[in-house]
């Protein structure tokens, strides 16, 4: 109700740009914005009147629910064939030693790490190297559900599958059918970056377009299963070019409804080539949610991700659009903190992930990959151990 009534307040005030009441009556009657809308969302809407819309639609959509799940991360190597000049994490081949390359005994170890871990998905994402094939990944889904058949493994973007699939002579349907056979069971949304060619070439001109990488998405929605898209901001990039990225991702949705999730990536200058461009301050990014939140309609969830804008800044999010802050994470994950994210050893208990949802007032839920309710958290107290609160749950870390 009360988002309802800050809607109607921004509506009737007299003062409002004519272009943003429009928007904002849209918003209230539920109607879709257009591409020169989005543009202007950017380019006029101040945080307070971004937020205001932005909130209305995610407690319309998801109440007052903020999500976060139990899971770890494979990365299987930080080398890679590519040269993307924002990437802090992967180092070319001719870098070996700089990298890592991690064998299928050395990664099935990690999983069994977590044996005896509450774990609901094993995230697997990492660079591209010829030996990292298609039979290789299609062996390694399968050792996982073979030895944990309830873990949801959660694996690879269309970058490592246009690469595998264009390497094993396959197309992406057939591909993808294989994958799923294997034990594949969603995709992760990385490697969309900016979907503007003008801009893509610049910044991934080596790696799989735009139009490739939705087709290998629309390819594993056909198949009944689920996926997130994300987009790359705050680079050299323009307005336009963020509004014409979510307008495609918006088509293939209204085509598929299977993305799940939208997760704007900010970009972040350390130790990469493209150093010399400024970040983008915690203002836009928080602009930027709310935009993504009431241009995408037709996604359930817009995510942050904490560990690379910072706890306090995920805090924020969560009053301009978004409902999920991803999982507890753990320090075997390099790709944000090489980056130069802002976390570094990205990882906090189930308490400490909890009470940061509580302190903003948002209704905490443990959810698996699929937004099934594992554990609602709102009543939960957190059990006492020596005169202080414990944590409920330890959460994966790997020293």
């Amino acid at each position: 109700m009360e988002a309802v009534n800050r809607l109607n307040l921004v509506i009737e005030d007299p003062h409002l740009d004519t272009d943003l009441k429009a928007i904002a009556l849209k918003v209230f009657n539920n109607q879709r914005i257009t591409f020169e809308e989005g543009v202007t969302l950017y380019k006029k809407g101040e945080l307070g009147y971004l937020g205001v819309l932005a909130n209305y639609i995610r407690e319309k959509k998801n109440g007052n629910f903020t999500y976060f799940n139990r899971n770890f991360h494979i990365e299987p190597t930080n080398l890679c064939v590519y040269d993307c000049k924002f990437c802090s994490y992967s180092r070319l081949i001719k870098e070996r030693s700089e990298g890592w390359e991690a064998t299928m005994d050395e990664m099935l170890e990690l999983v069994k790490k977590y044996d005896n871990e509450p774990i609901t998905e094993v995230h697997i994402v990492g660079g591209v190297l010829p030996q990292y094939n298609m039979q290789f990944y299609m062996d390694l889904f399968s050792a996982i559900k073979k030895h944990r058949p309830n873990l949801h493994v959660k694996a690879l973007t269309p970058v490592e599958y246009h690469y595998i699939f264009k390497k094993a002579k396959v197309d992406y349907a057939t591909g993808m059918r294989m994958m799923k056979e294997a034990g594949l069971e969603s995709m992760p949304g990385g490697g969309a970056e900016i979907f503007a060619p003008e801009i893509r070439e610049q910044i991934a001109n080596d790696k799989c377009n735009a139009e490739q990488w939705l087709a290998i998405h629309e390819e594993w929605h056909k198949l009944g299963m689920h996926s997130n898209a994300t987009m790359l901001y705050g680079h050299i990039e323009e307005y336009h070019h963020r509004v014409d990225h979510m307008e495609r991702l918006r088509a293939l949705q209204d085509k598929t409804g299977g993305f799940q999730t939208f997760i704007p990536l900010k970009f972040r200058n350390k130790d990469n080539q493209m150093s010399h461009v400024p970040e983008s301050t915690v203002i836009e990014d928080l602009r930027n949610y709310a935009i993504a939140r009431i241009y995408l309609d037709n996604f359930q969830h817009i995510k942050a991700y904490w560990a690379m804008i910072s706890r306090d800044t995920a805090q924020l999010s969560l009053s301009f659009g978004v409902d999920d802050i991803d999982g507890t994470l753990d320090d075997t994950t390099k790709i944000y903190s090489m980056a130069g994210a802002e976390e570094q050893t990205p990882a906090m208990s189930t308490q400490q992930l909890v009470e940061l949802i509580k302190q903003v007032g948002r209704h905490p839920i443990e959810r698996d990959t699929l937004y099934n309710v594992v554990t609602d958290y709102n009543e939960v107290a957190f059990e006492e151990k020596d005169g202080k609160k414990a944590n409920y749950y330890s959460l994966p870390v790997l020293n």
